[in-house]
């Protein structure tokens, strides 16, 4: 499939989606959410394909959120009608619930409102040392509606979080890391290398095991300890009966690294 506003590669087990509006702060229209929407939607249905890294083109922003100037000029009604029948809500990932493969943010740059929010909606977030994190929303009468006010709260204090928000506060890669939001800082040249090398080593367990314990993660999280750890999920029943789970301690007993088949 042929797109405008990304750009989709790839490679072996790994789908790397980019946002490529560089001339716009890699800014989110109801048009890009569509396609990411799509692209995304392939990444879940192919078999084959195992990890999605998404990031933005160039190497200020990777991504500056709503495309504020196609709001204004369509209108709320425009915006809702092209979104009509897509999955995943904002940029195709904010509201997609039911995919339990792994997601890397490859943040390398500006990440606000809507950016911010794409990369609190992934598994994982890598950043470059140039990256900033922000939920500006509200200066330009808006929340941030697509999780922020309700992912970011339940990954860093409450009172932090609300501060960001009420705010607008910007915080650095290195705060971002503090907090606990982004696992690595590295310069921007090695952004990609870094995010491929952790899909390489997600790659190194079986996929619907990954899938699995992604869906007890944020299902269980729903529930009491005690309901969660009694619930068998059923990412976890169709991992029990897979090819993966015999060759997995089979590979194991027989000191070889296993192959992976993801069924």
């Amino acid at each position: 499939m042929s797109y405008e506003f990304i750009s989709v590669e790839i490679k072996d087990h790994v789908t790397t989606v980019t946002i490529n509006r560089p001339e716009v702060m890699n800014c989110i229209s109801p048009l890009v959410s569509v396609e990411m929407d799509q692209a995304f939607n392939a990444f879940d249905q192919d078999p084959q394909q195992w990890v999605c890294i998404v990031t933005g083109k160039g190497n200020k922003a990777f991504s500056a959120g709503n495309d504020l100037k196609f709001q204004a000029v369509n209108g709320p009604a425009r915006m809702l009608e092209i979104m009509e029948g897509s999955k995943g809500g904002f940029a195709g990932i904010t509201s997609r619930f039911d995919c339990y493969k792994p997601f890397i943010a490859a943040v390398n740059g500006l990440a606000l409102g809507g950016g911010f929010e794409i990369a609190l909606a992934c598994d994982i977030i890598v950043a470059s040392e140039t990256a900033s994190f922000g939920l500006p929303e509200p200066r330009v009468g808006l929340i941030p509606g697509a999780g922020g006010v309700h992912r970011l709260p339940r990954h860093i204090p409450y009172h932090l979080a609300q501060y960001m928000i009420m705010t607008s506060k910007r915080i650095s890669a290195q705060q971002a890391m503090q907090y606990g939001l982004v696992q690595e800082v590295v310069s921007p040249e090695d952004l990609m290398e870094t995010a491929q090398r952790i899909a390489s080593e997600i790659l190194l367990g079986a996929p619907l095991s990954l899938r699995a314990a992604k869906e007890a993660t944020l299902r269980g999280m729903e529930m009491s300890l005690q309901e969660a750890i009694a619930t068998r999920f059923p990412g976890e029943q169709a991992m029990y009966g897979s090819q993966d789970f015999i060759e997995g301690p089979k590979a194991f007993v027989e000191k070889r690294k296993p192959n992976w088949q993801g069924k």
